[in-house]
């Protein structure tokens, strides 16, 4: 049925084994492409793209900037640059102004 294949890799340039089993397990799966990287570089790959996360359930750092509440007075950040020609809320003033709207 499959025998083993010597590919080449992409990434580091060298020959490994698609063995009859993998060949298998790729077939029952339904892929028809061949993998184009060696085992230790797919373990790299994946390895970064875990660290890289691909901004999948995370969210880049937000810059703040500071204000001073026009409800209260208090010191807050907020997440805009405030230009100083409309008011600006902490949050706990901007929720009850929400609430009334």
């Amino acid at each position: 049925m499959f025998q083993d294949k010597y590919l080449t890799c992409k990434d580091c340039g060298s020959e490994f084994a698609f063995t009859a089993s993998e060949q298998e397990f790729f077939a029952e799966k339904g892929f028809t492409n061949e993998p184009g990287r060696c085992p230790s570089c797919r373990a790299a790959r994946r390895g970064q793209q875990r660290n890289n996360n691909s901004g999948f359930g995370r969210r880049e750092e937000r810059q703040m900037f500071p204000a001073v509440c026009s409800g209260c007075g208090v010191e807050t950040t907020v997440p805009f640059q405030p230009r100083g020609d409309k008011p600006v809320y902490c949050r706990d003033c901007f929720s009850s102004r929400r609430s009334n709207w």
